[in-house]
């Protein structure tokens, strides 16, 4: 089976050198060594062009040169990406083609001929119709987007066939979620629970396309980088880049889909998409501070924009503009659940310093960008104060899924048997997990069925009943559903009402 494993690495242009420190030797340093070294890896690998500059600045061009030794090698496929990862959906045109190329221009400037991009990773999977003409006309073949951008819901997407936009040359490549997820989530440890988990998959003429922060492995992770070198040394898969993927499917005479990608995100839920609000992270009609960060942005965008390039300091103003493209600030602003005032205060302070600094700007410009960002940095400290964002965070939870005991137990009947099943899966699979010395797998599904007893169905990334679905293959789950359900009506009287205790 051909899997293309896609990873994402990038830090904010600012980032703390003791941050990126423990980053590179977390994380980075082993992930890249160890693709380098392994002869039968080929990997497909988003790096930033500002994260480039940061190795250079910081002293780790020994990064850089592992990199470009891996691309011209083969055994890295580079792709093209926003070099301070905007995102893209709420850009304009002009903004996107600068972005797309000055991190074209970083890349080819220290990865050399080894930076041969043929496929784009927009940051967070960000998607909507407006991006693939733009893409294609910037002369890529194909885009990587979750599998929920086809359909609006996961579970969709045909691994057999090659999917192309419609009315477009432009191939795209949908992440499968659920096994990128029990990846980074950690619920799968062992090279061997993951082969139990795709035994399936393995048996089959499917592709596998998975995708993930490369920071996970390491960093985010502790130890979950030791668990991808093992992955990567299984004979049951050949690793394999997307474009090589894409070179080898067409010969298989594999059907060739239309499709129409929706505005999506690799973190969109059924529901955003249904309520139209996908980018909730990064623009939510609901969020005061949103709305000024993004009044912000456009004022000192167009003041940008308006400036003679003729001026000394233009080039100067127009790269930081640029870094204030980026979408940290925005999503760090959403409180659901993401909040940090730092960040929320850096974004604004580097807008309001680059409209400062444009020559002539007038009076009443000025002071509208310093009002808001007053704005901004009094209601995120404010909301802070008053216990706002510990709520906004408690509601989010509440809307992201009726907890399960409700829509079981709580309506009664065979439902309850629906329950039943899964509480004694999950017992079953904690017991398995302790018996492989799978502690933290463990405590996951502990942690899973007192979440589901309390109705507190927030379970890292996953809904846990989707992990017991991937956990054990999905006839067997039914068979132990209808064994449950049929139970229940050899127990229940012939009346509506039951009698007795």
């Amino acid at each position: 089976m051909k899997w293309a494993n896609f990873l994402h690495i990038y830090q904010p242009a600012d980032q703390q050198k003791d941050i990126l420190e423990s980053i590179v030797v977390q994380s980075y340093r082993p992930i890249i060594s160890h693709i380098l070294k392994s002869p039968n890896v080929h990997v497909t690998l988003n790096v930033t062009g500002s994260l480039l500059e940061l190795f250079d600045k910081h002293g780790y061009r020994d990064l850089i040169d592992m990199l470009r030794e891996a691309g011209r090698a083969g055994k890295i496929e580079f792709t093209g990406s926003a070099k301070y990862h905007g995102f893209l959906p709420l850009l304009e045109e002009k903004d996107i083609i600068r972005q797309i190329k000055i991190n074209n221009e970083t890349n080819g400037f220290f990865l050399g001929n080894a930076y041969k991009p043929k496929g784009f990773f927009p940051p967070e999977m960000g998607y909507s119709p407006a991006l693939a003409p733009i893409i294609e006309s910037l002369g890529f073949e194909w885009i990587i987007l979750d599998e929920i951008a086809l359909n609006g819901q996961p579970g969709t997407v045909d691994y057999t066939k090659i999917y192309k936009i419609k009315n477009s040359n432009l191939k795209v490549f949908f992440r499968e979620r659920r096994l990128s997820n029990l990846i980074m989530s950690a619920v799968v440890r062992s090279p061997e629970t993951l082969k139990e988990t795709m035994k399936d998959d393995l048996k089959s003429s499917r592709y596998v396309v998975t995708a993930m922060d490369g920071e996970t492995f390491g960093h985010h992770r502790p130890g979950l980088e030791q668990f991808l070198f093992k992955v990567f040394e299984s004979k049951d898969c050949e690793f394999v880049t997307l474009s090589e993927l894409l070179a080898e499917l067409p010969g298989q005479e594999r059907e060739k889909v239309e499709s129409e990608p929706i505005a999506s995100t690799w973190a969109s839920s059924k529901e955003d998409i249904e309520k139209k609000v996908q980018f909730l992270s990064w623009k939510d009609p609901e969020n005061l501070i949103h709305g000024w960060q993004w009044e912000l942005f456009h004022l000192v965008r167009t003041e940008v924009e308006n400036m003679d390039a003729k001026s000394p300091v233009y080039e100067e103003i127009k790269q930081r503009m640029d870094i204030a493209t980026a979408s940290d600030h925005f999503w760090w602003a959403s409180a659901k659940p993401w909040w940090s005032v730092e960040m929320i205060e850096d974004g604004a302070y580097r807008l309001l310093n680059t409209i400062r600094d444009i020559p002539d700007i007038s009076p009443d410009k000025l002071n509208k960008a310093r009002d808001l960002y007053e704005k901004i940095i009094a209601t995120a400290f404010n909301w802070q104060r008053t216990g706002r964002i510990r709520s906004m965070m408690t509601e989010q939870k509440s809307l992201l899924r009726i907890p399960f005991k409700d829509r079981t137990v709580g309506r009664g009947g065979e439902e309850v048997g629906v329950y039943e099943t899964f509480m004694d899966m999950m017992k079953m699979l904690e017991k398995k997990a302790t018996d492989n010395r799978e502690y933290e797998k463990a405590i996951l599904w502990r942690d899973a069925m007192y979440k589901l007893e309390n109705k507190l169905d927030i379970y890292d990334t996953i809904n846990v009943i989707d992990l017991v679905r991937v956990e054990i293959p999905n006839k067997e789950v039914e068979e132990t559903i209808l064994k449950y359900k049929e139970k229940y009506r050899a127990m229940r009287g012939g009346q509506p009402e039951q009698r007795g205790a």
